[in-house]
């Protein structure tokens, strides 16, 4: 490079510090002068795009100052503080500042606000936290994306001990982006590493061993960690009056414990916890009457509004007994009648794999971001009758507490 970078400078000088490396120090004082000028505007850089992102740039240069200890307050002159309208890796750049800088005017306030504008992006489904998506976050040339927020708002909690009750869920949200045990980028992957190295460290320090004990009335039931190094599950009939869970753990570490509670409850209403599902059938064939029949062709449009990012997702269907999907690839199907499907709408997601079952048409994602998308198949009515369907399901295959489900009405076929 000609010229020096802004960026990929507080990128150096921050992941160094945080993973505990040292610079040489004549470097070391050298990359601090020239974040401090390029603060101070006696140097200017030029991004690769023409975008307004100069403040910033400048608080990530900020922020990579004060984790070195040599910020102070006079470098926030010549940036316009309005965390509101900052995409989220700005607002952590700026709760990072604000930790770190003690000598900051209005402080405690601007403390507060910072971390209520955090909380409020974020939306709890089940056992993990996720940010709420934003095409600011999507920002390639500050080395910035959702994914790499969540893993640093994680590390800032874990360096501060903030939200003791929450960091988990943070932590959990982080790597269910995760795609093979990966992020996708490689900034994500080095703060990813040093975030679960932190993480382990504070809340796994000690292995787990010993015999975890949980009852529920006269039940009673254990684990024993020495035979199930990595968990298991202790399940309880529903009991016949209102009853306290009595769990206990002897033995060194600290398991981590989910509960839930199942039940058979019919579906009357549609039920949204991280996707809300629309569906509606038209009839493929023109001037086609009201009611279906025997022989139809049906074109099933499903929409589903996913409140969070998140990797794979399945989309579960239900079709009538004894229908049939077009676009198998059989021999005898019909082409024409399968060619106006939709898979995509606003955004491009696309599934990696559709499964057409007898009893369902099933659509798998390997990453689905916030957001609306779409997707359609066809079948063939081949039997006459009124047929009972269980609710259309949506949701997260690694993180099952984030679905979405849709009751069905009895559809009905005339001979």
């Amino acid at each position: 490079m000609t010229k020096g970078s802004d960026v990929l400078t507080a990128y150096i000088v921050s992941i160094t510090h945080e993973a505990g490396l040292a610079i040489p120090p004549d470097s070391e004082s050298t990359l601090e002068k020239g974040l401090r000028d390029f603060v101070e505007g006696k140097i200017v850089r030029d991004g690769p795009i023409q975008a307004a992102d100069l403040p910033i740039r400048k608080l990530a240069a900020i922020d990579a100052l004060a984790l070195t200890g040599h910020a102070d307050p006079a470098l926030l002159g010549s940036i316009t503080i309005e965390p509101n309208l900052w995409p989220d890796s700005a607002v952590i750049d700026w709760w990072s500042i604000l930790l770190r800088v003690a000598q900051i005017p209005d402080r405690e306030r601007r403390l507060n606000e910072a971390e209520q504008i955090m909380r409020s992006r974020l939306n709890q489904q089940g056992t993990a936290m996720h940010l709420s998506s934003d095409a600011r976050n999507q920002m390639w040339w500050l080395m910035v994306s959702p994914d790499c927020n969540m893993v640093r708002l994680a590390l800032l909690l874990l360096d501060h001990r903030l939200w003791h009750d929450d960091v988990a869920l943070v932590m959990r949200g982080a790597l269910a982006l995760q795609t093979r045990g990966a992020w996708p980028e490689t900034i994500t992957n080095a703060w990813g590493t040093l975030a679960t190295q932190k993480f382990a460290r504070e809340f796994e320090s000690t292995p787990v061993s010993g015999i975890t004990i949980a009852s529920l009335q006269a039940a009673s039931q254990k684990l024993d960690w020495a035979h199930a190094p990595k968990g298991g599950n202790l399940a309880f009939d529903w009991p016949a009056a209102q009853a306290d869970l009595k769990i206990d753990h002897s033995g060194a570490g600290n398991p981590w414990l989910e509960i839930r509670a199942l039940a058979a409850i019919p579906l009357t209403q549609p039920f949204s916890s991280g996707y809300r599902i629309t569906r509606t059938l038209s009839s493929v064939e023109s001037g086609h009457a009201s009611g279906w029949k025997r022989g139809d062709l049906v074109r099933v449009h499903l929409k589903i509004e996913a409140q969070t990012d998140m990797t794979w997702v399945v989309v579960n269907d239900p079709i009538p007994a004894g229908a049939s999907h077009l676009g198998t690839g059989l021999g005898r199907d019909s082409e024409i009648a399968t060619s106006g499907e939709k898979i995509a709408a606003d955004i491009f997601v696309w599934p990696v794999f559709s499964e057409r079952a007898f009893d369902a048409f099933r659509a798998y994602y390997e990453y689905v971001p916030k957001g609306a998308f779409e997707i359609e198949y066809t079948i063939r009515l081949n039997q006459s009758g009124t047929f009972k369907l269980p609710p259309t399901h949506v949701e997260a295959l690694y993180e099952p507490e984030m679905l979405g489900d849709l009751p069905n009405v009895p559809f009905e076929v005339a001979p």
